[in-house]
């Protein structure tokens, strides 16, 4: 199944205020990490998504986790994920294992495995987990998705919740995409390219807090 919008889309030429609207818009503002209420750790098949989680609890900023994620239906998985896909979890099950080998007690573990892309992370994770108990979300999930994902929790979830991104980086054709260097690459400049169609098209389709 091919996703509605391409991963590597045709760019156009950027212009230097193009380029810094994008990097804020689709890498979001700057912001220190800090004690939250829950950790919330959009599904995917990178080892940081379980690695960012065990280090957010082990530095004490959370003590509740929400893990999302089926399987998704357009995505392709990270060459590290194929040893884990023989066991025939799902995304979460995946992050799950790591979360209590790392010594997590699964009472601190909340999740879903139904979901197969970011919109239904949020929405089935609010099946499992109500969120009108917390005031603040850390959020795992790749650093240049933050945007989008952000917008989504942004739009399902009650007003007043302060959200903090714990985010990492990703290397696509051995290139680490950051909201430093993304511009530098062809490849960046695709990603990021289009993050900014999703958010503008699934914005007008009520998918996440639109621009």
């Amino acid at each position: 199944m091919k996703p509605t919008i391409p991963r590597e889309p045709y760019v156009p030429h950027l212009t230097l205020s193009e380029i810094e609207f994008l990097t804020e818009l689709t890498f979001g503002l700057e912001v220190k990490p800090k004690e939250c209420d829950a950790l919330f750790v959009f599904s995917g098949t990178h080892s940081w998504h379980w690695e960012k989680s065990v280090e957010a609890y082990d530095e004490g900023y959370v003590r509740k986790i929400i893990v999302t994620g089926g399987r998704s239906l357009t995505g392709v998985p990270h060459p590290e994920w194929e040893g884990n896909r023989q066991e025939n979890l799902s995304e979460a099950g995946i992050i799950i294992s790591h979360l209590l080998q790392a010594g997590i007690p699964s009472h601190s573990i909340v999740y879903e495995e139904k979901s197969t892309n970011s919109l239904e992370n949020v929405l089935y994770a609010k099946k499992v987990f109500d969120f009108n108990t917390v005031h603040s979300l850390m959020v795992v999930c790749k650093g240049h998705a933050t945007g989008r994902q952000l917008r989504t929790l942004q739009k399902h979830l009650p007003d007043g919740i302060e959200y903090i991104p714990y985010t990492f980086p990703t290397t696509y054709e051995e290139n680490e995409v950051d909201r430093y260097n993304w511009m530098e690459s062809d490849i960046g400049r695709k990603r990021v390219w289009g993050e900014y169609l999703r958010i503008e098209k699934y914005g007008k389709m009520g998918h996440l807090l639109p621009l």
